[in-house]
């Protein structure tokens, strides 16, 4: 999660909004892990896994959406990723600079 942070902290500026979903947790063990980890991006509580596994089809953590200025999906990532790497920094700021 540091990449994550990284990535909302830098180009949060440029109009990134990152939001973390929880599903099927405890909301207190969220909330102490949010603050032992220092998550930067606002976490979002589906306790009951109803939105995020019936609606969106996450079933297992981590699965990433890119949603474009238009509220369109242009992305669906799922498994683990270095949000670091080169290439995605350049795929996240193409996102940002289409209008």
């Amino acid at each position: 999660m540091p990449s994550v942070n990284r990535l909302y902290t830098e180009l949060g500026k440029k109009g990134l909004a990152v939001l973390l979903v929880s599903f099927r947790e405890d909301a207190e063990l969220v909330r102490r892990t949010v603050k032992e980890r220092g998550y930067a991006a606002p976490v979002l509580l589906d306790t009951s896994g109803d939105v995020t596994g019936r609606v969106y089809g996450v079933f297992g953590p981590p699965t990433a959406y890119m949603i474009d200025r238009d509220g369109r999906l242009v992305a669906r990532l799922a498994g683990p990723l270095d949000w670091d790497k080169p290439e995605v920094r350049r795929l996240m700021e193409s996102l940002l600079d289409a209008r």
